[in-house]
């Protein structure tokens, strides 16, 4: 008996070619992914930190505590003369300032009795820095030699407000209000025995708000003592030598007032001469 010769062996990928799986699936070789760790730095202990934080040495600089100033009637409180002039030379404290060409302080004795204070500087005040040099200037100084006295001689002569207001108008309340511790201080300084106010806006400063002018004339006023004033001075209301000169009938008024004035200078005199000094005491052994 004859028969068909053994079939030879196949191997797997030719069995697998010839069932139709071919081409063949082959295992891929695996990557290799490299992972990198990060590594947090240790932390210091709390102990230095808390070292690092408190060091004094390492604190930025802190900045100097200014020391506190003076309020500014204070610091006019403490003024002399001298410092007053360049106070007032250089003052900014209102809106007055913008259109002057010079601040006037005032004129005349510093040891005067007599104090008259107008409203403000006008023209030609502001041109040459003194009051009342104009044509009001020269009624006030007709008023004066009414009652024997002279410009510069025992009078001194200031205003409410220190620069000239525009087109000559009358000090508003906040001009008179920013002046108001110069006048302050120059009557603190001079110490006069009379004050003579020309004006509404003088009466303002000095007596406050107390009603229209003619209702002023005639009626005791004084200005009261305190730190800066050994005594109460009588204050005497009457026109501003501006407004004689467009009112001349209203002339007789004044000089009344001044007559007046003049009355209250006598007794204050007379009252100071009065007073009893007493005679020097034994001298010790």
């Amino acid at each position: 008996m004859t028969g068909n010769p053994p079939a030879a062996r196949l191997t797997r990928a030719e069995l697998l070619r010839e069932i139709g799986l071919s081409p063949l699936w082959q295992l891929r070789p695996q990557l290799t992914v490299a992972v990198t760790r990060q590594v947090t730095p240790a932390r210091p202990p709390a102990e230095s930190i808390s070292e690092e934080r408190e060091d004094p040495a390492r604190r930025p600089p802190s900045a100097p505590v200014a020391a506190p100033t003076a309020s500014r009637p204070e610091a006019i409180a403490r003024m002399g003369w001298d410092e007053l002039r360049q106070s007032v030379a250089g003052c900014s404290a209102c809106a007055l300032c913008q259109g002057r060409k010079q601040a006037v302080l005032g004129v005349g004795d510093t040891s005067a009795d007599w104090l008259f204070i107008g409203e403000g500087p006008g023209a030609e005040e502001d041109a040459r820095g003194e009051p009342f040099v104009g044509p009001a200037g020269k009624l006030l100084d007709a008023m004066l030699a009414a009652i024997d006295l002279r410009r510069g001689e025992d009078v001194y002569i200031a205003n409410a407000v220190k620069c000239r207001p525009p087109n000559n108008r009358t000090p508003e309340v906040a001009e008179i209000s920013a002046c108001a511790p110069y006048l302050k201080r120059q009557i603190a300084l001079l110490q006069p025995r009379l004050i003579v106010l020309l004006g509404r806006a003088a009466a303002h400063a000095v007596l406050g708000n107390a009603g229209p002018l003619g209702a002023l004339r005639g009626k005791p006023f004084e200005y009261p003592a305190s730190e800066c004033n050994e005594r109460r001075i009588p204050v005497v209301v009457t026109y501003h030598p501006a407004y004689l000169l467009r009112t001349l009938p209203d002339k007789a008024k004044a000089w009344e007032d001044l007559c007046r004035a003049r009355a209250l200078m006598r007794m204050a005199k007379a009252s100071t001469a009065a007073i009893p000094v007493a005679p020097p005491g034994p001298l010790a052994p």
